[in-house]
């Protein structure tokens, strides 16, 4: 079996980071997803893509990897600069703006 370790990234939707904190181990799908012909739906009959544990740590993730014989990748999470604006939020209603702020 092979696996991917790594730690998600945040939902693009939202600012917070909720479950990007822990290490995820997934399988790869042993067999492509078929096309159900009366109801449309997609079916595979490999149950291990189902499957996703979380770890605290990549070496926790990586050492359950290797005592149940699982072929382990890791992907390394990218930083990202943090974006810091000087006086924060509250230069969007600052009284000693150079120009009027708009929409």
């Amino acid at each position: 079996m092979r696996a991917r370790i790594y730690k998600p990234a945040r939902n693009a939707m939202t600012s917070g980071m909720a479950k990007t904190r822990k290490w995820v181990l997934e399988y790869a799908p042993a067999s492509s997803r078929e096309v159900d012909p009366l109801m449309g739906w997609t079916s595979s009959t490999d149950t291990q893509s189902q499957v996703r544990m979380r770890f605290e740590s990549k070496e926790a993730a990586l050492e359950y990897a290797e005592a149940n014989d699982i072929e382990a990748e890791v992907f390394e999470p990218k930083t990202r600069k943090a974006n810091i604006r000087p006086r924060g939020y509250g230069e969007n209603f600052a009284t000693d703006r150079r120009a009027p702020w708009t929409h």
